[in-house]
């Protein structure tokens, strides 16, 4: 039987991981998610207003389960993160999802609001 990380450890999991760095220019964010040992194939992603949801489950078999003596990794991802910026409004909001070496990269286009006013 696998043995679970005690409810503080699970508690900082759920919270704090996966780990997201935020990158902004002029007309897109880009995103970078650890989510090491996943397969792409059991990652789903989904974006409601400036809400982006990431699940994933790892799947493990019983001799893995059987011979773990410690899991501090989650095995199960549901996170939510806020997008600090307005996303285009646009049936497909992300440009761009990729997954590789346990990063997710997600490039969002964002709105660009107001004008530049030229002083002179």
């Amino acid at each position: 039987m696998m043995k679970e990380i005690g409810n503080k450890s699970r508690e900082f999991y759920e919270f704090v991981l996966p780990p997201v760095d935020m990158h902004l220019d002029e007309n897109k964010l880009t995103l970078l998610i650890d989510i090491p040992g996943f397969e792409k194939k059991n990652i789903k992603l989904s974006l409601d207003g400036n809400i982006l949801s990431i699940q994933a489950c790892k799947e493990t078999s019983d001799k893995e389960e059987e011979n773990m003596i410690c899991n501090q990794r989650p095995n199960i991802i549901d996170k939510k993160i806020r997008i600090p910026v307005d996303v285009k409004d646009e049936e497909n909001a992300v440009s761009s999802a990729k997954y590789s070496q346990g990063v997710l990269t997600i490039t969002i286009p964002v709105q660009k609001h107001g004008k530049d006013i030229k002083i002179e």
